[in-house]
């Protein structure tokens, strides 16, 4: 079974969630730490990747590491061309819709491609869409941030997406944002699309997560708390919990 397939048919069944490790903010030893820990909490994916360009080696070195200790699926969530490993079971293809630079619309991804053919790694097309405050990913991104309090520009993203043929709809706030993306158009969104939806940026509470998966979210992607935790199972635990239990 493909990696999207296991995506798509959990998220017929729950509500899913979802680990983003950046290699650029701790070394291997603390991303595999991280990883370990947000298994035991109950996770359902690892992805690996960030705003911050990384190279290759990096990019190997963690996710070898990580799956070596852990078991869940290990999803490269790419910030350039470079950041792609043979050790990950896929990667998302994705597009910063919202760009003014069209190396993130398609630039990077047409680099990528003929490597990641020949690597063998599964492909998931998904559209990218950066909200306002947008953090680190939409500056880097170069991304006209969508307004966070207006439905129609972020529908008309989403059903775009979904008309060429993309996968997947993920909607980011930005990591360490101080808000996450307005839940009702989190639920705007989700009534018009069938494609699963991702939702992440700024979701460091149960209650936030609670309030984005009862809103439509699909999947629920969590990061920051988990490099500035402590203890990641503690930080984490509950927020899962909270995500598994709505229906």
């Amino acid at each position: 079974m493909t990696i999207y397939s296991q995506i798509y048919n959990l998220t017929l069944k729950r509500k899913v969630h979802m680990t983003l490790i950046d290699p650029a903010s701790q070394n291997i030893s603390r991303s595999t730490e991280i990883a370990i820990e947000a298994e035991r909490a109950g996770t359902d994916f690892f992805m690996i990747g960030g705003s911050t360009s990384i190279d290759m080696k990096v990019m190997d070195d963690t996710i070898s590491g990580i799956k070596k200790e852990t078991t869940k699926p290990v999803i490269i969530f790419p910030g350039s061309s470079l950041m792609i490993s043979r050790y990950a079971d896929a990667i998302y293809f994705m597009s910063l819709l919202n760009s003014r630079n069209p190396n993130f619309i398609i630039g990077h991804q047409v680099k990528a491609a003929p490597f990641l053919k020949k690597m063998g790694i599964e492909t998931i097309p998904m559209g990218y869409l950066v909200f306002d405050p947008g953090m680190t990913v939409g500056k880097v991104g170069e991304a006209d941030l969508i307004d966070n309090r207006n439905e129609d520009p972020a529908i008309a993203y989403s059903l775009a997406a979904q008309m060429l043929g993309m996968k997947l709809v993920y909607l980011e706030a930005g990591s360490g944002a101080p808000v996450t993306v307005n839940p009702r158009i989190v639920k705007a969104v989700k009534s018009q699309i069938s494609v699963p939806l991702i939702v992440g940026g700024g979701i460091r509470t149960k209650e936030n997560a609670s309030i984005i998966a009862k809103a439509g979210a699909d999947v629920v992607v969590t990061g920051t708390i988990v490099e500035k935790a402590e203890k990641v199972y503690d930080a984490l635990e509950p927020i899962i919990r909270e995500i598994k239990s709505v229906v």
